[in-house]
């Protein structure tokens, strides 16, 4: 069965994927890049680095999870991961790289062990830290299973303040054994290529390049006889030269000489190298853009997944962020398993997959089913239960994955009141034990400071009479949709049985959008 987990994907791996079960695994886990590369290298004790990392809940810093990540490495019975972990942590110390490489090995052993024996490996990242990574890698898959480099030009320009513009992130290509599962991919020729081969054109408009018609030096042999006055040992007998013939599939050289047409639009394209540059990174403009910062192209997975595996078999993504890798594996027939450490991630993920396969089915584990659960996840974590009650509504948790003071907004419900301006409506959250009327007093102030339309309070517990009181008081919201209530208060039990506000259509203005329906169908081949 497909399924999202929610969790951390260490713990996942350990208690729900099973030993050689999982054919592909594409993973691009989270690290600031953007950061300053020499405050990755501070020891604790140095200058702090701070929401430098932002992944899992700020915990890729050197402090006990790093020490023990690092310490279970050592115990793994992998001799040469150990070794070679301990080796870089020799020359690195303890700082946020060395953390960052803990958390990541002790995750990599485990992606190892539910690999089949014909199963391959993806990781996606950037020169940050692509070049200790490699050598994690090494370490785990041997170096005779390592494939490529693989270069994703992801941006056609950057500018940086000293060096050359970045432009490319870094994916390596592993398999468990030399046996791996390998589909051949192509990719569109150049422009260039396209220039000087394919210089002929048919009459209406097909272009071609001619290919030789002769055997000459050709192993196997050929047939010969005469056609149309020449004389030779030709690639093809004399049935089929006449079919082409008359198909208007041979070109005569000036000299007479017959040769094959070979059209454009009939080729594959050139076998994929390892050099993309044909696959840009996700604009503003493009359809299958959903606002999620670091989502990349369906069409980039696309290619991995048919290149190394299988209809019917069974993709990883342990890092599912945005759910892309899952998305792919979906639209070609392929069973998968998609894990991440946020509420937001797996509410976008399901709303993803709903929009582009109506009617899909899969599991969720780890997300709230009902109120006991809604109740502890908000016990455990504040900021969690804020973040997948908001998406309850379709909204956008407010900051995007950060913590911190948010004003009094929990997440914006983009809409257009008026039918034309796209306004944010504010949505608030409410998870202790008891819930005031003062919340919705509250909100009412966050909607008159920023000139809000409407408002949400998401509440855990049932809101009180002169909660619901103070509410109606707001008045209505009048739009070419209907008549609203400018503030309204919805409990998470009534989310949890499907009773959504009655609120304006959303609208994209700056948030999640919705993914566009994918046509059904399996896909022979990727260019």
């Amino acid at each position: 069965m497909n399924a999202l987990y929610y969790g951390d994907n260490l713990a996942v791996l350990r208690e729900s994927i099973a030993d050689e079960s999982v054919d592909l695994i594409y993973l691009d886990p989270p690290f600031n890049s953007s950061a300053n590369y020499n405050v990755l290298f501070k020891s604790p004790k140095g200058v702090a680095s701070e929401a430098q990392i932002e992944a899992f809940e700020d915990t890729w810093h050197w402090n006990e999870h790093a020490e023990q990540a690092f310490d279970e490495v050592m115990h793994s019975g992998n001799t040469e991961a150990a070794n070679m972990l301990k080796a870089i942590r020799s020359f690195l110390g303890e700082n946020d790289m060395m953390a960052y490489l803990a958390m990541m090995a002790v995750r990599l052993i485990e992606l190892h062990r539910v690999l089949k024996p014909t199963g391959s490996l993806y990781l996606h990242c950037d020169p940050t830290a692509s070049h200790y990574l490699k050598i994690v890698l090494d370490a785990l898959f041997e170096p005779n299973n390592f494939h490529n480099e693989i270069i994703w030009k992801r941006t056609s320009g950057h500018s940086d303040a000293v060096g050359y513009g970045a432009v490319h992130d870094t994916i390596f290509f592993y398999s468990k054994n030399d046996d791996a599962i390998w589909n051949d991919t192509y990719q569109p020729y150049d422009q260039s290529y396209v220039d000087q081969y394919y210089r002929y054109e048919d009459k209406d408009g097909r272009r071609f390049m001619s290919g030789d018609a002769g055997a000459a030096g050709l192993q196997g042999g050929g047939y010969e006889y005469e056609w149309k006055g020449v004389t030779r040992i030709w690639r093809v007998p004399v049935a089929t030269m006449k079919r082409l013939d008359d198909e208007g599939r041979i070109f005569y050289t000036r000299n007479g000489i017959p040769r094959i047409k070979r059209y454009l639009d009939e080729a594959k394209g050139m076998p994929t190298q390892d050099v993309w540059t044909d696959i840009e990174a996700l604009r503003s403009w493009h359809q299958e853009r959903l606002g999620y910062p670091t989502q990349k192209p369906v069409a980039l997975l696309e290619r991995i997944i048919l290149a190394s595996s299988k209809e019917g078999g069974l993709v990883l993504d342990p890092f599912c962020g945005c759910g892309t890798a899952v998305h792919a594996a979906q639209k070609l027939n392929r069973q998968w398993v998609g894990i991440d450490i946020t509420h937001l991630a797996i509410g976008l993920i399901e709303r993803r997959l709903k929009d582009a396969f109506p009617g899909i089915t899969f599991e969720v584990h780890g997300t709230p089913k009902d109120f006991a659960g809604a109740e502890n996840l908000a016990q455990r974590d504040k900021y969690q239960f804020q973040w997948w009650a908001v998406t309850l509504i379709n909204a956008v948790p407010y900051g995007g994955k950060k913590k911190g003071a948010d004003g009094g907004i929990d997440g914006y419900y983009y809409c257009k009141p008026d039918g034309k301006k796209t306004e944010a409506g504010i949505v608030s959250v409410k998870g202790g034990e008891t819930v005031h009327r003062n919340a919705v007093g509250e909100l009412r102030g966050v909607m008159e400071r920023d000139k809000s339309p409407l408002g949400v309070l998401i509440t855990l517990r049932e809101p009180t009479g002169p909660m619901k009181a103070e509410a109606a008081s707001a008045g209505f919201l009048e739009t070419p949709f209907g008549r609203f209530l400018r503030l309204q208060v919805v409990t998470v039990g009534d989310l949890l049985e499907g009773k959504l506000p009655k609120l304006p259509p959303q609208e994209i203005g700056g948030g999640y959008k919705q993914a566009p329906k994918e046509a059904s169908g399996k896909q022979e081949k990727l260019i």
